[in-house]
């Protein structure tokens, strides 16, 4: 595995389970279990009902792009060799939005409501990142 030379995420212990089950290639989001409500970010508790009582559940991991960017200038020298690429917030079929990459297509072919699909990218021996592709049609 090369060296990752981009920031990389520092779990805690409210992102830790995420995290652990991201480098298993399986992508869980927080479920309240008093009020049925899902949630991502990992928060400590319900954003809807303050409750503490979460649960982790795995997400399907398909979804669709609700929102994107292309990045033409990154933000530093470690994302140049990526450049022209895309950010997209991906809501997914739970109903949860979560922020990240399209991958496996020119940024100029991305789309509000392309049908996508959640991988992973090993970036060390313990992170890997949830990144989305175009869903098979």
């Amino acid at each position: 595995m090369p060296e990752y030379l981009k920031p990389m995420p520092v779990p805690d212990h409210i992102t830790e389970t995420f995290w652990a089950a991201a480098r298993q290639h399986k992508l869980l989001i927080q479920q309240c279990r008093d009020c049925g409500r899902n949630q991502f970010f990992p928060q400590s508790s319900c954003r809807a009902c303050l409750s503490e009582n979460l649960e982790w559940v795995e997400a399907s991991g398909s979804g669709k792009v609700y929102s994107y960017t292309i990045i033409h200038r990154p933000p530093s020298a470690s994302f140049e060799e990526d450049a022209p690429y895309t950010v997209a917030l991906v809501e997914l079929g739970e109903g949860v939005r979560m922020m990240s990459n399209i991958i496996e297509i020119e940024p100029d072919q991305v789309r509000v409501g392309m049908p996508v699909h959640v991988v992973f990218e090993d970036i060390s021996p313990t992170i890997s990142l949830p990144k989305f592709r175009p869903a098979a049609t």
